[in-house]
C-alpha cells in the first residue's frame, strides 16, 4: 500500500493568501492566511446546500457529501461531475433522476465548522450498519501514524485555521484530505473512496478535528472501525460510537490518548512509558 497516495498540497498558491499585518510587537508581518469560499452542490437538477470550502477537491467532496448524507448510495451510476468555479456550483449527475424534497424538510442543522446536515432517517441507517469486530488497532500504530501525519507538509502547518483527515491501513496513512471543516475532509475521502473503488475493510480514520456526532456518524456510514483523534470528544459522539460498537480514541499525543469506546479492539504492543523517554531523547 502506498502511503501518502493523496496528500496536502500547501504549494497550491490558490489555497491561501498573503495578508498584511503586525505581530505583537507592532512590526508589519505578513502571514499566509487559508481562502475559504463558498461550494453549492446540486444533485441533477435540484440544489441541496452550500458549503464554505477551499475548494481543493469539489468533485469528491459533493460525491463524498450526497453519500454521507443518505442521498447517493456506492450502488449509484454516477453519470457525470461537472465543477464551475465562475459560479461556484458542481453538480453531481445521476443516470436516473431523484427526489430529495422530504428529505430536505426533515433537514436539521448539525454542529460544525461549515454549514452541514443531517438527515432524520440516517439514524435509521446508523442502527443498521454492523461494524467489523475483527479489526484491531495497534498501539504502536497510533504513535507511528501521529508522527508520520504531523509530519507531513499540509496547509495547517503552513497557514493553521484548517482540519485534516487521513484513512489509513494499520501504520500507513493512505488518503489525506483537508478543509476548513472537519467534515468536507472527511466527506472528500468519502467521495475519493467511491470514484476509486476503495473498500472499507481493514481502514482507519485519523483526524485532527474533535470527536463529535457528525464524525461518528459519518465514519460508521463509511463503515470506518476506528477512528484517532489528536483532539477530544463530544458526549454524544461517545454515545453514538458506543451504541454503533465504533472505536473511539482522543486526546492522541506524543505518548498519550484515550479510548473512550471500543477499547476491545486495541492491542497494546509498546509500552507508553518507552515512548514517551524516546520523545523526549529525540528532542534533546
Amino acid at each position: 500500500m502506498q502511503q501518502f497516495k493523496v496528500s496536502p498540497e500547501p504549494e497550491n498558491l490558490e489555497l491561501t493568501r498573503e495578508i498584511e499585518g503586525i505581530d505583537e510587537s507592532g512590526n508589519e508581518i505578513s502571514l499566509p492566511v487559508v481562502e475559504e469560499k463558498p461550494l453549492t452542490i446540486y444533485l441533477n437538477s435540484q440544489e441541496i446546500v452550500t458549503v464554505m470550502t477551499i475548494r481543493d477537491r469539489p468533485e469528491q467532496l459533493a460525491i463524498g457529501y450526497l453519500i454521507n448524507q443518505g442521498m447517493l448510495s456506492v450502488k449509484d451510476s454516477i453519470t457525470g461531475v461537472d465543477y464551475d468555479s465562475d459560479v461556484e456550483t458542481v453538480v453531481v449527475r445521476t443516470s436516473e433522476s431523484t427526489n430529495h424534497e422530504l428529505l430536505l424538510r426533515r433537514k436539521t442543522l448539525t454542529s460544525g465548522c461549515a454549514q452541514g446536515t443531517m438527515f432524520g432517517d440516517l439514524m435509521e441507517k446508523f442502527d443498521k450498519i454492523i461494524l467489523d469486530n475483527n479489526s484491531v488497532v495497534k498501539t504502536s500504530w497510533i504513535y507511528t501514524l501521529s508522527k508520520k501525519i504531523n509530519q507531513r507538509p499540509s496547509l495547517y502547518l503552513k497557514a493553521g485555521a484548517i482540519h485534516g483527515c487521513v484513512l489509513c491501513e494499520q501504520d500507513i496513512p493512505i488518503i489525506y484530505m483537508e478543509d476548513v471543516g472537519r467534515h468536507n475532509a472527511i466527506d472528500k475521502i468519502a467521495g475519493y473512496m467511491f470514484c476509486e473503488s476503495i473498500q472499507p475493510e481493514g481502514k482507519l480514520f485519523y483526524t485532527t478535528g474533535r470527536l463529535t456526532s457528525e464524525m461518528v456518524i459519518k465514519a460508521v456510514q463509511m463503515q470506518i472501525p476506528i477512528v484517532i483523534s489528536r483532539s477530544g470528544f463530544s458526549a454524544w459522539g461517545v454515545e453514538l460510537a458506543r451504541r454503533a460498537g465504533l472505536t473511539l480514541i482522543g486526546r492522541a499525543k506524543g505518548s498519550k490518548f484515550i479510548a473512550l469506546s471500543g477499547a476491545e479492539r486495541i492491542i497494546f504492543d509498546v509500552d507508553a512509558r518507552t515512548v514517551a523517554r524516546k520523545n523526549r531523547e529525540s528532542r534533546n
